[in-house]
């Protein structure tokens, strides 16, 4: 399954691993991938949505 986040307040790759890394962590997550210019994180697997959203806020952006 793939689920798509708008995430707030990415401005650097720097930004982007922390996201990424932030999603990955979270149970059921296979793949994660970030689009700076889009504002978004595509994230395939069976993880939760509260549960990846909860990990970007916890790494400090904003899920809209």
């Amino acid at each position: 399954m793939e689920q798509i986040l708008h995430v707030n307040g990415m401005m650097c790759t720097h930004c982007k691993a922390a996201v990424e890394k932030a999603l990955m962590a979270v149970a059921g997550t296979e793949k994660a991938e970030v689009d700076l210019m889009a504002k978004t994180a595509t994230v395939t697997g069976s993880a939760p949505m509260q549960a990846l959203i909860d990990a970007v806020v916890k790494a400090g952006f904003e899920v809209v």
